[in-house]
């Protein structure tokens, strides 16, 4: 099974989607799958469909969407391996067994759709059987470009980070209804790709492809009017690049929209990044930047 949540919901066995249009069997999927090969208890799918006062059919309601999810996994698996070719398992795998997830029962060779939407104690599960996760491939990519960074291999880290934000087709769960859970997921995921885009972006500047950014953070402090790091980050940029007076004026737009929406003002680390380019300071080498926290950088 591959599962796609960085973007469009996409949910394929065997190449087939089993992504249902309904949005109340949706949600359960995209909740499965955001939590797949582990168990999703009862009450957790519960909660993200009816909130803190689901009906007394709950239970009987859940079921029926789980049976409409398995229809629709018992027809893309009329595609999987025939009876007679059973799927190869490693050495040691007990007989019966799908290989490399430890759930559900291969029946004469072929799955059935109870072996990959598992009714385990309490709750449900979706088997993958090893198949991919577009999460998962992006927390490997972004802890790979995060090492680089911490190891000073700034040319490394872009690369892996830059791949790992290919892999976003948009807003995570886009076209899901979502509840409260799949809310909070959905947030989760957002502060995780901006913090990769925070230190890809970090990595190009050390690079010195100062104007190659300025376009793209154009658009990102526009969209995140409060985001004090892409602020910085744009400023030192137009600085590098030999505009100091519109670094300035990112400054003060910020400034405005930081005391307008949020009664603050700019961080520390901000108003010295300010005070330095409109000093003219000689720049000093760029250190090191956490993944949290102050990053910025004089500039001069």
């Amino acid at each position: 099974m591959d599962i796609d949540v960085l973007g469009e919901l996409a949910v394929r066995e065997n190449g087939v989607s089993v992504t249902p249009t309904a949005p109340k069997p949706r949600q359960v999927l995209a909740l499965l799958a955001l939590h797949a090969d582990r168990v999703v208890p009862v009450a957790s799918l519960t909660e993200e469909l009816w909130g803190q006062r689901p009906p007394r059919s709950a239970r009987t309601t859940l079921q029926t969407y789980v049976l409409q999810l398995r229809e629709l996994i018992s027809a893309a698996l009329v595609h999987d391996t025939p009876p007679d070719t059973p799927p190869a398992t490693p050495p040691g795998t007990p007989s019966g067994t799908v290989a490399g997830s430890g759930h559900g029962t291969v029946r004469g060779g072929r799955r059935s759709a109870k072996d990959v939407l598992v009714t385990s104690p309490g709750g449900y599960l979706l088997n993958t059987s090893g198949g991919t996760s577009d999460v998962r491939t992006f927390e490997l990519l972004a802890g790979q470009g995060y090492r680089a960074m911490d190891a000073g291999d700034f040319a490394g880290a872009a690369r892996q980070l830059r791949e790992a934000l290919a892999l976003w087709t948009g807003s995570a769960l886009a076209g899901v209804q979502s509840g409260v859970l799949l809310e909070m997921h959905a947030r989760r995921l957002e502060e995780t790709r901006l913090c990769a885009l925070d230190q890809r972006i970090e990595a190009d500047l050390r690079l010195g492809r100062h104007r190659e950014l300025l376009g793209e953070l154009t658009v990102l402090v526009s969209r995140y009017r409060t985001h004090e790091n892409l602020h910085g980050q744009f400023m030192l940029a137009l600085h590098r690049s030999g505009r100091r007076s519109e670094a300035l004026e990112v400054y003060q737009r910020l400034r405005a929209a930081l005391v307008r929406e949020l009664g603050l003002e700019p961080s520390a680390a901000l108003r010295r990044l300010q005070r330095s380019i409109l000093m003219a300071h000689p720049e000093p080498q760029l250190e090191p930047a956490p993944r949290t926290g102050e990053r910025l950088s004089r500039a001069g």
